[in-house]
C-alpha cells in the first residue's frame, strides 16, 4: 500500500491491528439493514460496522443507500468482534472496522448477474460482462496463480539457466503446413502478412544467430474456426536451445515445471515416465494417454485365434488386423444398459467400429453372444488375459489395428466419465500424471489424399538418427525426434530436435511434402551459414494452468477470452469496417446476396 492512500487491504487486518485507524478501499460485497457491510478487494473481505449515532448520520445514509458492488473508501478503527460473533471461515473474522468517515467513489447500477462464484450464469453473459466476471474469487485466483507461475518460469530460465527473453514479430509471412493462419492486409497491392501460429522460424533463426538459449511468453494465432476449448489467440512458453538433445530438453522442462509448480498443488516427481507413440496407441488408443487410471487396452488375438468366431478370424486374416478389449471394473454395478448401448453407438458412429460386450457373472461364468463359440478352456484363458473379476464388463473390438485402438481408447475415456458420474472416483482432482510421448512418425498420409504425405507435426522436425537413411528410401517408416508432454490426458507441450542441415530441409520440403521451398528461402539460406544443432519445445500455458486449477475450460484462465466461435462478446469483435477504411489495403468485400439485403434494411 506504499503507493496509494489506503493503509491496508481488505484481507490483511487481524487482532494485532485492534485500536489502529485504517483506510480501506473496495467494493461492497454485501450490506445488511444499514447495520454493517462486507467490503471486498483483491485480497479478501472485511466486515465494516456502520455507525448508528446522530453525529455520523450522513455516513450511515451514504453507506446504507450505496448499491452492492459500489466502490467506497472507509476510514475507521479496528475493533475486536463481540464474543461469539467471530467468523472462523474469514481470515479477518476476528475483527471489524467501525467507520468514522466514508465516501462513495462510484455507485454501481443494477448488475446483469451477482458477483458470486456459486451463482450460475451463462457463459455468453459472463463473456459479455467479462470485467464483472473478473471480480469473482475463482477468476481472481486463476489469473494471480498464472502470473506467479509465469514469474517462476522466468526466474528458472533466465536467472538460473541463462536463457534470453526475446520478443519475435507478430506480422510475418505464411508458413507451409500446420494450422490455418490469420491474414493481415498490407498497403502493397495483393500482399498480406500472416499472424504466426508459433515463433518457430524465428526461434530457429535466433539459434543460427548464436543466442544459444531463447525463451518467450509468446502470443500465437490459429484460425481454426468453431472448436470448443480452443482459442484463436493463445499463449505458449516458447523455448529453443543450441547443442542439445531430446533428453536435455526433457530434463530442462521437468526442472522448469518442478520449480514453478504451485505449493498448494502438492509436489511433482521427476523424471516423468516416457512412452513411445506406438505403445500409447496400442495401450491407450491415443497419443495423449490419461494414465491416472487403468483400463488399458489388452490384446486378446492370441486367445481368440483358435476360436470359430467369424468376425475375429476375418480381422486376424488382414496384415494389420487385431482383436483387442478393455475391461470396465464393476461395470455391471455402475453402468446401466443404456450406458453400454451409448458406448457401442459411439464406437459405431465415430469410428465405424462394432463392439461386443462380455459380462462376468457372480458365479464367474461369462455372459455374451460370443460364449457359444468358446469352449471352457478358451473362456478361462480370456478371463485370465483380461484379469476379469465378478461384475466386470469387457468391450471387445476386432479390425484394423489403428481403428480398433482409437475406438477402444475413446470408449475407455467415455467409460471413465460414466463410472465417475455413478460415484466411482478414478481421476482425483489432485492427481497430476505427466508423461513424455516419443518416437512419433515423421510423416502421416494426408486425409484427403492418402498417397501424399504431410508432416505429423511441422516440416522442421529432424528424423530419428536411426531412421535417417529411410528418409530417402521409405519416408513413411521414418520416426521423428518429436516429443509431446502429456498431463492427465491433455497435451500441454510439444517440441523436437530440428533439421539444421539445409540440404536435408530442402529435401523434406520439396521431395517428401511437395511444398514450394521458396516461401522458406530465408530459413534455408540461414541453415547454410553454420547453423548449430538445435531443438526446443513450446508449453501451452493456457491448457497447463487450466489443468492445475481444475478449470472446466481454458477460457477460465484467460482474462479476456474469445467465445468458441472466435468472437469477443464484450467488444463485439470482429466488426465491420467501411469501404473507405479498406481502400488503402486494396481490399473489397464481396457480400453474399442475403447479407447485402440485411445491411440495406
Amino acid at each position: 500500500s506504499s503507493f496509494i492512500t489506503r493503509t491496508n487491504t481488505c484481507g490483511e487486518l487481524r487482532s494485532a491491528h485492534v485500536g489502529q485507524e485504517v483506510t480501506l478501499y473496495g467494493w461492497i460485497q454485501y450490506q445488511r439493514q444499514g447495520l454493517f457491510l462486507v467490503l471486498r478487494d483483491f485480497q479478501g473481505l472485511t466486515q465494516i460496522i456502520i455507525p448508528q449515532d446522530e453525529a455520523h448520520a450522513h455516513v450511515k445514509k451514504l453507506l446504507s443507500n450505496a448499491p452492492v458492488e459500489s466502490v467506497v473508501r472507509v476510514t475507521g478503527v479496528v475493533s475486536p468482534r463481540p464474543p461469539g460473533q467471530e467468523n472462523p471461515k474469514m481470515p479477518t473474522g476476528d475483527i471489524e472496522v467501525k467507520v468514522e468517515t466514508a465516501e462513495v467513489l462510484n455507485s454501481c447500477k443494477k448488475l446483469p448477474f451477482e458477483i458470486k462464484d456459486f451463482i450460475k450464469k451463462s457463459e455468453a453473459l459472463r463473456m459479455q460482462y467479462r470485467y464483472l466476471d473478473l471480480r469473482s474469487f475463482q477468476l481472481q485466483y486463476n489469473l494471480r496463480l498464472r502470473s506467479q507461475i509465469v514469474m517462476r518460469m522466468r526466474e528458472y530460465l533466465c536467472n538460473l539457466h541463462g536463457f534470453v527473453d526475446v520478443e519475435t514479430p507478430t506480422l510475418f509471412k505464411r508458413t507451409p503446413g500446420g494450422a490455418k493462419e490469420f491474414l493481415v492486409p498490407s498497403r502493397e497491392v495483393g500482399k498480406f502478412y500472416s499472424l504466426p501460429q508459433s515463433p518457430q522460424q524465428f526461434k530457429q533463426l535466433l539459434m543460427v544467430g548464436g543466442l544459444d538459449r531463447y525463451f518467450q511468453v509468446a502470443r500465437c494465432y490459429r484460425d481454426e474456426g468453431s472448436r470448443p476449448d480452443r482459442q484463436p489467440e493463445f499463449t505458449q512458453i516458447d523455448i529453443e536451445m543450441s547443442f542439445v538433445d531430446q533428453a536435455g530438453i526433457q530434463r530442462l522442462i521437468e526442472g522448469l515445471l518442478q520449480y514453478s509448480w504451485p505449493e498448494e498443488r502438492g509436489s511433482i516427481m521427476t523424471p516423468f515416465p516416457s512412452m513411445t507413440y506406438e505403445e500409447a496407441l496400442a495401450n491407450y488408443g491415443t497419443d495423449k494417454p490419461d494414465t491416472r487410471f487403468g483400463m488399458k487396452i489388452m490384446d486378446v488375438g492370441d486367445v481368440l485365434q483358435r476360436s470359430n468366431i467369424q468376425f475375429v478370424q476375418n480381422a486376424l486374416s488382414y496384415p494389420h488386423g487385431t482383436v483387442k478389449a478393455i475391461c470396465i471394473p464393476q461395470g455391471v454395478r455402475y453402468l446401466k444398459n443404456k450406458d453400454l448401448e451409448s458406448l457401442k453407438e459411439s464406437a459405431k458412429s465415430q469410428f465405424n467400429q462394432e463392439i461386443m460386450e462380455i459380462v462376468c457373472r457372480p458365479d464367474g461364468s461369462l455372459k455374451s453372444l460370443l460364449t457359444k463359440f468358446l469352449d471352457e478352456k478358451q473362456q478361462s484363458e480370456l478371463i485370465q488375459a483380461l484379469n476379469m473379476q465378478v461384475d466386470d464388463v469387457v468391450l471387445l473390438a476386432a479390425g484394423e489395428h489403428k481403428q480398433v485402438c482409437s475406438a477402444l481408447g475413446s470408449l475407455r475415456l467415455e467409460s471413465a466419465d460414466l463410472l465417475e458420474a455413478s460415484g466411482l472416483v478414478l481421476r482425483g482432482p489432485s492427481a497430476f500424471h505427466f508423461l513424455w510421448v516419443v518416437d512419433f512418425p515423421l510423416f502421416l498420409p494426408k486425409e484427403e489424399n492418402p498417397a501424399e504425405l504431410e508432416s505429423a507435426h511441422h516440416p522442421f522436425t529432424a528424423p530419428h538418427p536411426s531412421d535417417t537413411s529411410l528418409l530417402y528410401s521409405d519416408p513413411t517408416k521414418v520416426r521423428s525426434q518429436h516429443y509431446d508432454l502429456v498431463l492427465n490426458g491433455s497435451e500441454v507441450g510439444g517440441g523436437s530436435i530440428r533439421i539444421h542441415n539445409a540440404e536435408q530441409q530442402r529435401f523434406v520440403l520439396e521431395k517428401v511434402l511437395k511444398e514450394d521451398s521458396e516461401v522458406l528461402s530465408h530459413l534455408l539460406e540461414a541453415l547454410e551459414f553454420g547453423a548449430p544443432p538445435h531443438g526446443g519445445i513450446a508449453l501451452g500455458l493456457d491448457r497447463l494452468i487450466s489443468l492445475i486449477v481444475d478449470a472446466p475450460s481454458i477460457r477460465d484462465v484467460i482474462a479476456f477470452p474469445k467465445s468458441f466461435r472466435g468472437r469477443d462478446l464484450m467488444g463485439n469483435a470482429p466488426d465491420y469496417v467501411t469501404p473507405e477504411e479498406l481502400e488503402p489495403y486494396h481490399v473489397q468485400v464481396s457480400w453474399p446476396l442475403e447479407e447485402k439485403e440485411a445491411k440495406k434494411n
